[in-house]
């Protein structure tokens, strides 16, 4: 993923990368499901690959966690459980396929987990080009008039500039997680109808207490942030938050 949210695909070349593609597409819309040994040439000759490029990609989709491989089974297709949505690939497919509304609130549950403490430390560690990153992003949500697209991608900065302003590394990884499924969320709002609210106050208590360097502060600013988000659409929330 890009920092802006967007999904940068497998690192891979040619016939390779799109064979990953293809098959995780195939996992995640059923075409083999969980418990399905894949019949390995008569899957190389619908990816149209060598024996040599199927291994390679079986390898990567099993690091994945949506593959496996015994002797008395072959290779065959984990439990969904077990695939690994932490892993930005993976995230990706999972979007692409559709979630639902449960998705999005343990996502939501994921983030009031992580990101109020996320801003106590952006509060008590933040630099000032950590600083710089936030209100740049304000400015994106003050300056969008309103347009949806552009609001997305201003609160996608906004929440990755946060969990990196925590300058703890973990945190600082979540937005890999986080900032993908938030933009999907916009989107579905847009797409069914739904309203986009001015951001920029809430997000502005936020950056405000950062600024201040209040720890409470800033925990506090960003749950009521998660909470207005949650209360204003059942898919977690308008615009972001």
């Amino acid at each position: 993923m890009s920092r802006s949210g967007t999904h940068t695909p497998h690192s891979g070349h040619g016939v390779h990368s799109v064979a990953v593609e293809e098959l995780a597409k195939r996992i995640f819309n059923g075409t083999y499901g969980e418990g399905d040994s894949l019949v390995m040439p008569e899957l190389m000759k619908e990816l149209d690959v060598s024996q040599t490029v199927l291994r390679e990609v079986v390898r990567v989709l099993t690091t994945k966690g949506l593959l496996d491989t015994s002797q008395q089974r072959g290779t065959f297709v984990r439990p969904r459980e077990e695939w690994n949505l932490l892993d930005s690939d993976v995230l990706h497919w999972k979007l692409a396929a559709g979630v639902s509304s449960d998705f999005f609130a343990d996502v939501l549950e994921l983030r009031r987990s992580i990101e109020p403490a996320a801003a106590a430390l952006a509060a008590e560690r933040r630099t000032d080009h950590d600083l710089a990153e936030l209100d740049a992003a304000l400015r994106a949500m003050a300056a969008s008039d309103n347009d949806p697209a552009r609001l997305v991608r201003a609160d996608a900065s906004f929440h990755t500039a946060m969990l990196i302003a925590s300058n703890n590394r973990f945190y600082a990884q979540m937005h890999r997680v986080i900032v993908p499924v938030l933009v999907q969320r916009d989107q579905e709002v847009l797409s069914t109808g739904g309203e986009f609210v001015d951001p920029h106050t809430v997000h502005a208590a936020v950056v405000e207490a950062v600024r201040k360097r209040d720890v409470d502060g800033a925990y506090m600013s960003m749950l009521e942030l998660l909470d207005v988000s949650a209360r204003a659409h059942p898919l977690g929330g308008v615009w972001g938050g």
